[in-house]
């Protein structure tokens, strides 16, 4: 038997117990719903840009989604009402975040041990002993940025100036990371990689969650991010369920960035790539994966260029792609797979600011029947991965096969 856990990054479905404790803009996330807003504003005609009418996700459908949304926070998904086909439920996050690395840290069993460092909003946001470590590190004379901003509005506003002078760009979110973007021509793609190699120690003693290489090209007025962005991540202080399966003998692929998020451990094999490539990989790994391995993917475009960016259209059009694509998907499945998809957080584009949103996620599992699994924890789905898998699982999750 084979397991494949997808992570649809940043696709909650509302609910969360203590989301007024979380924030956007000083706003509370009391109220966010990834889905269920998106799906009311494509109802509604208030999603343009390309697309019409109802959000349209069969598949996802007839997994449960729509189930699970009305069970995580009991808000209707207009479109969204098929008898599910497969095991179907809703998690709540113990962790106290709600970014990329508590998501999965959870998702793989181990929910974090300590709280993050968050940094200030306040400008400047760096201590000056970082930033001058920073520049030792690359050989400048000063940095760029030094405040909380979106990655998009940081290249058009400090652009044009990191060319001129050649000084990185230096920023961070709501989130527990310190960014650094510079573009890969002027300034050097591996330049920028071993820059934030070598400051990551720095961040991570300091519980910063992540350092995030962004490198971007083009000209001002018409930069873009590219694909070689690299997560320089804390290492998980305790195995998570790729240590498992791979203790167990096991084979574990990693798709997008879930080996920058564990920090390669008990990984072997990763691919990268936007979301379309991504995909190419799963479908190959359907086909080719090993006898017994797991196959740990991330889809994190619904998060990087919709979620933070508020574009619900272009959030419902990466839905409707995912939903055809796992359509062409699941019939190739062989007998005794499983496939789980999930999320990590949310990150409602109707909501206030630009951060992420504290919320409940599905758990829609393909292949072990179908029922409901109720409420459940993140860090059961770790347990359920390795119960399927027949490898002995640790910390505090509980099985719902």
């Amino acid at each position: 038997m084979r397991a494949f856990l997808v992570v649809m990054d940043s696709v909650g479905i509302g609910g969360a117990p203590d989301a007024a404790s979380y924030f956007n803009a000083g706003v509370p996330d009391t109220g966010a719903n990834t889905l269920a807003h998106i799906a009311q504003a494509c109802a509604e005609g208030r999603a343009e840009e390309g697309r019409n009418g109802p959000l349209h996700l069969p598949v996802l459908d007839a997994l449960g989604l729509g189930a699970a949304t009305r069970l995580a926070s009991g808000e209707a998904v207009p479109g969204l009402g098929a008898e599910p086909s497969g095991l179907w439920g809703a998690a709540s996050e113990s962790s106290k975040g709600k970014d990329t690395p508590s998501g999965h840290w959870e998702l793989a069993g181990l929910p974090v041990p300590w709280d993050w460092h968050y940094f200030p909003v306040a400008q400047p946001v760096f201590p000056a002993e970082l930033l001058a470590k920073v520049c030792e590190i690359a050989g400048v004379d000063g940095t760029l940025g030094n405040c909380h901003g979106s990655g998009t509005v940081m290249l058009d506003q400090f652009g044009p100036e990191h060319q001129r002078s050649g000084k990185p760009i230096c920023y961070t979110s709501a989130d527990s990371v310190f960014q650094i973007a510079a573009h890969e021509e002027s300034f050097g793609l591996e330049r920028l990689l071993d820059l934030c190699e070598k400051i990551a120690p720095t961040l991570h003693a300091m519980k910063v969650g992540r350092v995030i290489a962004r490198p971007f090209l083009g000209e001002p007025g018409s930069y873009r991010r590219t694909s070689n962005r690299h997560d320089y991540a804390i290492m998980p202080p305790e195995p998570i369920l790729t240590n498992w399966v791979q203790d167990a003998g096991r084979r574990v692929y990693a798709i997008g960035k879930i080996g920058d998020i564990f920090s390669m451990q008990g990984i072997d094999e990763v691919r990268k790539g936007d979301d379309a490539t991504l995909m190419r990989h799963l479908s190959d790994l359907v086909d080719s994966a090993a006898d017994g391995a797991l196959t740990f993917a991330n889809f994190v475009e619904f998060d990087s260029l919709y979620g933070h960016r508020r574009d619900v259209s272009g959030y419902a059009r990466a839905l409707e792609w995912f939903d055809a694509e796992l359509g062409r998907l699941l019939p190739r499945l062989r007998e005794g797979d499983l496939l789980l998809i999930t999320a990590d957080h949310g990150n409602d584009p109707t909501w206030t600011g630009t951060d992420h949103t504290r919320e409940r996620v599905p758990v829609l599992v393909h292949g072990r029947g179908a029922g409901q699994i109720g409420q459940i924890a993140f860090a059961d789905v770790a347990a359920s991965i390795a119960a399927h898998l027949g490898v002995p699982a640790q910390g505090p999750g509980r099985s719902f096969l």
